[in-house]
């Protein structure tokens, strides 16, 4: 039976949410970041208690719900489907893709990270994988250990690759461009939205990289 996926867009901004328990804290730059043009949202949050994921996860896909963009959960499969999101992001050390599209139907978008690997992002289409992330590109604050990718990744994936890649690691509105030029369907960034003193004006630069049209003024 063919694998019908329920919204294959994986482009442009894709804002992920910052580890902190006080949802109030980032609450407003989320409902922001989404006005100005995030067409992904990914939840992740590794300080809340199970309670407060699963209210703050359903907060945020009525939000994304309401702003058209797409609701990614960080490997929690289970809180996926209590919230209804649009699919997971799974890394190295979480369930198994086969696992989770067993678990998720074949309607759920699942993302995989592959840090470095080109061999993992042939893996992880064949197996049915709907996008790949790779990076980091730059210094990450949220992951400073990572291991860095280079820039003639996003070419040779473009290529090789027919699934939406997302770029992750270090990524500002100054040094995004290159990463789209170079292949990069979509920018994954947390530190650059969530720490910006302005975090709709941030998100809107990171929207026109993508030439999107329609942004509120």
């Amino acid at each position: 039976m063919e694998r019908k996926m329920a919204n294959p867009r994986i482009y442009g901004l894709y804002a992920i949410t910052p580890d902190l328990q006080e949802f109030d804290l980032y609450s407003d730059h989320t409902r922001s970041i989404l006005a100005q043009g995030a067409q992904v949202l990914q939840y992740r949050n590794k300080c809340a208690t199970p309670a407060q994921k699963l209210e703050q996860a359903g907060i945020l896909r009525l939000w994304c719900s309401q702003s058209g963009s797409l609701f990614i959960v960080n490997d929690d499969i289970n809180l996926a489907l209590a919230v209804n999101a649009d699919g997971v992001h799974l890394g190295s050390k979480d369930v198994s893709l086969t696992d989770a599209r067993r678990k998720l139907g074949p309607h759920k978008l699942i993302g995989i990270s592959c840090y470095n690997l080109i061999d993992r992002a042939h893996e992880a289409e064949a197996k049915g994988a709907d996008y790949v992330a790779f990076g980091s590109f730059f210094p990450s604050q949220t992951k400073p250990a990572a291991q860095p990718a280079p820039l003639s990744l996003l070419t040779t994936a473009r290529i090789k690759l027919k699934i939406p890649i997302v770029a992750i690691g270090g990524i500002t509105p100054q040094n995004g461009k290159k990463l789209v030029e170079a292949g990069a369907n979509a920018l994954a960034v947390l530190h650059a939205l969530y720490s910006s003193p302005d975090p709709a004006t941030s998100a809107r630069s990171f929207s026109e990289l993508f030439n999107l049209e329609s942004l509120p003024t």
